[in-house]
């Protein structure tokens, strides 16, 4: 589903797409995969040249999805581009890279989420996916309801079930989001030392709609349907937990799922738990994630840059956004010295800081409940 904008709004925002694309050298050449026979080459088997390196991508013209192109390009990757709505093709269109002047290595097929069988044949031919695509709803203030949790849900699991029927994907990269970890009611409120958040936590769903924190459950109950769905299959499959999602741009072209990230984001500062990742951390990694899965990646990954412990700084996210801060007193910065919660992201720092693996990631089993 796309986002309601206005004329100025996306010509501005197909504007800098033109833009970083001519930067990085990047083009979209838009062509349908062949026949049923040339879906089938690129079967994980027979993984060796072009074939193996050929993945698709939904989402690809979010923001997130849009930067883990260009970097899955920048890797020499194929990459097919599953489109959901006509919008997402003319704004390609609008960016003139088709044709001759568009770079080899992508491609567009249309695709609903929510359909199976256009799933089935946008992955058909691909040895992985990314899932980066998320739903979003115009008429809802923060840009997401109650109605588009439960969807988000549903979406997550089609889409999984479609990588485990599609014979040719063996790897699965889902985005999912640090707000299905961090909500947790249960915790010892006298501890001497900060409660961890890591890739064992989970967000409590009852916490989130009695808060209702509708993004936070649409997240936590995506990334459980994908596991569900996975479980017991020949699917590799692991999830990237980015915080709040910022870099150049991203007040145009990410408003509507950063403002619903922010709800409940005084709470979040308070526990020292509000956090951002960059864009271009967050598509680095994916890629390196995916890449490491052939040997001992698994399970979930928290990804974070900074995390926001300054009343300052949250100010100046909420001004970025256009986001009018509550009359009357500051929110409260966390106390260091009395914090309840410290995050952590060790699992994918080591990831990608590694030059040469002679040792393996800590593999976190993956709960659902």
């Amino acid at each position: 589903m796309g986002v309601l904008r206005s004329t100025q709004s996306l010509e501005a925002e197909v504007e800098e797409m033109r833009a970083a694309l001519l930067l990085h050298g990047a083009g979209f050449g838009a062509r349908r995969p062949g026949g049923a026979a040339a879906k089938r080459a690129a079967r994980a088997d027979e993984a060796a040249g072009a074939e193996a390196r050929t993945v698709c991508v939904t989402g690809g013209t979010s923001f997130v999805g849009f930067a883990v192109v260009d970097r899955l390009l920048r890797h020499g990757y194929n990459v097919r581009l599953a489109l959901e709505t006509q919008e997402d093709l003319d704004k390609l269109r609008e960016m003139e890279m088709f044709g001759e002047n568009g770079r080899d290595g992508v491609w567009t097929v249309m695709a609903n989420v929510m359909d199976p069988v256009s799933l089935h044949e946008a992955f058909d031919g691909c040895v992985g996916v990314f899932h980066t695509s998320s739903l979003v709803d115009p008429g809802g203030i923060s840009g997401y309801t109650k109605h588009m949790a439960r969807l988000e849900a549903k979406a997550a699991e089609l889409v999984v079930e479609a990588c485990v029927r599609t014979e040719s994907v063996r790897k699965c990269v889902f985005t999912s989001s640090l707000l299905a970890c961090v909500w947790r009611q249960n915790y010892a409120r006298d501890r001497r030392f900060p409660t961890t958040i890591d890739e064992n936590c989970w967000s409590d769903e009852s916490l989130c709609r009695d808060s209702k924190l509708w993004f936070s459950l649409g997240k936590t109950m995506a990334e459980k349907a994908a596991w569900r769905a996975a479980r017991g299959t020949d699917l590799k499959l692991v999830t990237i937990c980015p915080a709040l999602v910022t870099g150049p741009g991203f007040r145009r072209r990410n408003p509507t799922p950063s403002i619903a990230y922010l709800k409940g984001a005084h709470a979040m500062l308070a526990e020292g738990l509000l956090a951002t990742a960059n864009v271009e951390r967050v598509a680095e990694a994916h890629v390196r994630v995916y890449e490491e899965m052939n040997g001992t990646a698994g399970g979930r990954y928290i990804c974070y840059d900074h995390v926001v412990r300054r009343a300052e700084e949250f100010a100046e996210l909420q001004r970025q956004l256009g986001l009018r801060a509550p009359a009357g007193r500051a929110p409260a910065a966390p106390d260091e010295r009395a914090a309840r919660f410290e995050l952590c992201n060790r699992k994918l720092t080591a990831l990608m800081s590694a030059r040469r693996r002679c040792t393996y990631d800590a593999y976190f089993p993956v709960s659902y409940e």
